[in-house]
């Protein structure tokens, strides 16, 4: 004779073990197909910029504002980039989210970053991407995918996001 609560635990244990198996496999299919990045097109200094008109780029989207402290430290590292990788097909935008932008513009005046700065004081952009942190970085491949994220900046990590965008220009 069954046991009618062994054999209700039995179900309830297949039944996990069934909808574990496809979350892992939803999780494997999303692993394979890296997400669309937002859309945006925004003013930069001297005209606009929009997502869409680089494709067959690879780009290094980062969210900054002039008051956060380590967005200081990450603009020397993203100029560092953007002249050792420019060549080889890396855009850099760095989106400010500064509602004042005289703020904006201090900052940029003690950097002058070799590379596209736009500015999104609503925070659009930044709410398609889903910042948390700031600054925040996300690689976008050619085809327009968002490949590899970093929040937050640490001189120790850079190795690491370098690696990855070595390894999307080689594709």
């Amino acid at each position: 004779m069954i046991n009618p609560h062994l054999a209700a635990r039995r179900g309830a244990a297949l039944l996990l073990l069934s909808l574990s198996l496809v979350g892992h496999s939803r999780m494997a299919r999303a692993a394979t197909a890296p997400p669309p990045a937002a859309a945006f097109e925004l003013p930069t200094r001297d005209g606009t910029v929009k997502l869409a008109a680089l494709r067959d780029k690879v780009v290094l989207v980062d969210f900054w504002a002039s008051w956060c402290g380590p967005c200081r430290q990450s603009f020397p590292w993203l100029a560092t980039m953007s002249e050792r990788y420019g060549k080889a097909g890396l855009v850099v935008v760095a989106i400010d989210l500064d509602k004042d932008r005289e703020a904006a513009q201090a900052f940029l005046r003690e950097f002058s970053p070799p590379f596209t700065v736009a500015f999104d004081p609503a925070g659009t952009s930044a709410e398609a991407f889903a910042v948390k942190t700031m600054p925040s970085s996300f690689l976008v491949s050619r085809a327009g995918r968002v490949v590899y994220s970093h929040s937050g900046f640490n001189s120790r990590d850079t190795g690491t996001l370098e690696t990855q965008i070595q390894e999307e220009l080689s594709k």
